[in-house]
């Protein structure tokens, strides 16, 4: 059976002032994680925000341990690439018969 993880994290973007330079921090994550990762991620909550994202990732394998360790993977990744302050996560598993 697959399992799919779900991931959401949360940043601050303290530097900020603008959504046209809130996108600029955003997209270059958004990309790094998609092409690092080979994942499915989009911007879920805040989007009128200038300071504040919430991003979503999807991740789907046979292997219920792969998954859990790129969800980990992930949220190191994301927290140490971007100057963003990662205030909130949220991990979800579907089908890991768990």
């Amino acid at each position: 059976m697959a399992t799919v993880g779900v991931l959401e994290l949360t940043f601050r973007l303290e530097g900020c002032r603008s959504l046209k330079a809130k996108r600029q921090v955003l997209r270059s994550l958004i990309d790094r994680l998609r092409h690092r990762y080979e994942v499915s991620v989009a911007e879920l909550e805040h989007q009128d925000a200038w300071d504040l994202t919430t991003i979503g990732v999807a991740v789907i394998s046979a292997n219920a341990t792969l998954v859990r360790r790129m969800l980990d993977d992930l949220v190191d990744y994301a927290d140490g690439s971007t100057d963003a302050e990662l205030i909130e996560v949220h991990t979800e598993l579907f089908g890991a018969g768990d």
